[in-house]
Order: structure tokens, then C-alpha cells, then sequence
């Protein structure tokens, strides 16, 4: 017996109507990477300008 397309591009049972579900939670997920890398980021920059801060008042001529 011939396989229909449609048979061929059903989703998977365990996955019937998850496709908007998935996209959002990848969307999510993406979204929480990219917050917590700035977050990382800016973390970095503001550390580097503190320990910068130190290093001046360090060295400054008193």
C-alpha cells in the first residue's frame, strides 16, 4: 500500500501540536542566552573598570 504525502509529513505522535509551542520556547531560550550573556559581558566591563579605577589611584602621583 502506497504511503500518502501527507502520511510522509504528519508530525510525530509523541509531538502532534507542538509546532508554535516549540518556536517559542527555542524564542525563550534564546532570549534568556542572550540577556545572560550581556549580563556576563557587562558584569566583565564594570569589573575591568573597577580594577582600573585601583590601578590608577595605585599609581598616582600623591
Amino acid at each position: 500500500m502506497p504511503v500518502s504525502r501527507q502520511d510522509r509529513t504528519a508530525a510525530p505522535p509523541g509531538r502532534a501540536g507542538r509546532g508554535n509551542r516549540d518556536h517559542s520556547e527555542r524564542r525563550f531560550e534564546r532570549g534568556v542566552a542572550l540577556r545572560a550573556g550581556f549580563y556576563i559581558f557587562g558584569t566583565h566591563v564594570l569589573a575591568g573598570f573597577i580594577w582600573l579605577l585601583f590601578y590608577v589611584g595605585e599609581h598616582a602621583h600623591k
